[in-house]
């Protein structure tokens, strides 16, 4: 897989988690792909949400495999 086709299925991942999000006051931001990590930002409401690193672990990162079964890891970076 290309690196423009991981960019591609990354941010369709992002683009399916976004609503549930965004219904919560919150919203994600693509920050970079290195290798098999993929850095992201919470923004919002998410950012001081007590449940954000289940979130980020169970919801983003889950997604982003099932498009990018390469991706190891997401990181939020604040």
């Amino acid at each position: 897989m290309t690196n423009q086709e991981t960019l591609n299925n990354v941010e369709k991942a992002l683009n399916e988690i976004r609503p549930f999000l965004m219904s919560d006051g919150g919203n994600i931001k693509l920050l970079s792909i290195e290798d098999t990590i993929v850095k992201v930002q919470l923004e919002g409401a998410c950012t001081g949400c007590s449940v954000n690193q289940m979130t980020l672990k169970n919801g983003v990162e889950a997604t982003i495999r099932k498009y990018a079964p390469q991706i190891e890891e997401v990181i939020n970076v604040a």
